[in-house]
């Protein structure tokens, strides 16, 4: 499906991450004491973007950063991870804010604010449309306007490049968009809020189900849906309509903060590298298993020795295609 040694492009927001550390995360209206602080560079977009720098794989990225001193910072960590930011726009006013916190489990609450990540419009596309073409694959998410989201679906359409949409946060998406992308990528509410069309997000019993209702819903029976299931692991269906279900590596979880980020680019990275479906999604699971085992967003992010560790020792194969 994807092009070997072209990059991969990723389309979306870059935030800074403001992460404090608690005994758990605060009921409402309630207070407490914090036993960490912690800025990390993040954003979906950009999280996704150094997880597959951090593999090793070309990438390049399309966003706006404000002209405040986040954005001169998130620039620079960007490219000192490898990633090619000559698509990242500047925008007046503030840069994208991420408010973190982390309980002594690894659980997460994120507030964000999405400042100049709101003002990525389908025109900066346009100007952009080369790096777009250039591309292997594409990956974009929901923390940019749903309009450019939206317009970005019907590029890669008409160029004939494959998009990956991982649907967080999850919002009401039009039919359209469906009918344009490769691959959707919900986590086990985003799942359950597109299978319902409900406001509330659940977890989802039985992963079959949930599939069937996402194609019975959206009518794109050539979709390919991966739903990234936590602890129970990972089911999914390429748009060939084969199925599996996949096991969850055994770790020890530190902070869970962006671990589908490292499994987006690492699926991303799997498809480009000549991997199957099945195996890239293998390989991305012990990609974000090792994300959870650190702090942190893009510093949790594995490199390809850490994933090829894990997939050794739990005595699972992947294999790669040496064309790139």
């Amino acid at each position: 499906m994807a092009a070997p040694n072209k990059p991969i492009v990723v389309v979306g927001s870059i935030n800074i991450d403001l992460v404090s550390n608690a005994e758990r995360i605060p009921f409402e209206g309630e207070t407490i004491t914090g036993t960490g602080f912690q800025t990390h560079p993040g954003g979906k977009g950009a999280n996704q973007a150094v997880a597959v720098a951090r593999l090793g794989y070309p990438v390049r990225m399309i966003g706006r950063l404000g002209d405040d001193a986040f954005g001169h910072q998130l620039r620079d960590s960007l490219e000192s991870t490898g990633v090619d930011a000559s698509g990242v726009m500047t925008s007046p006013g503030t840069s994208g804010v991420a408010v973190i916190l982390v309980g002594k489990r690894g659980e997460n609450s994120i507030v964000i604010t999405p400042g100049a990540n709101g003002f990525l419009t389908p025109q900066d596309l346009d100007e952009k449309i080369e790096i777009i073409r250039s591309a292997g694959l594409v990956l974009t998410q929901l923390e940019i306007p749903l309009g450019t989201v939206l317009h970005l679906s019907e590029i890669c359409k008409r160029e004939s490049v494959p998009l990956i949409l991982d649907p967080a946060p999850a919002a009401h998406l039009p039919p359209a968009l469906f009918r344009n992308i490769t691959w959707f990528t919900p986590n086990e509410t985003e799942a359950a809020f597109f299978a319902s069309d409900s406001n509330r997000g659940s977890d989802i019993g039985d992963p079959a189900q949930a599939f069937a209702e996402l194609i019975g819903k959206n009518g794109n029976h050539s979709i390919g849906i991966v739903l990234k299931l936590g602890a129970r692991g990972v089911y999914i269906v390429s748009p060939e309509g084969v199925a599996q279900s996949i096991d969850p590596f055994r770790v020890i979880a530190k902070d869970t903060t962006a671990a589908g980020d490292a499994f987006n680019g690492a699926f991303a990275t799997g498809l480009m590298l000549g991997m199957g479906a099945i195996e890239s999604a293998r390989f991305a699971s012990a990609a974000a298993a090792v994300s959870v085992t650190r702090p942190g967003a893009q510093p949790s992010m594995p490199t390809m020795a850490e994933v090829d560790q894990l997939l050794n020792h739990d005595n699972r194969t992947v294999e790669r295609s040496n064309s790139r």
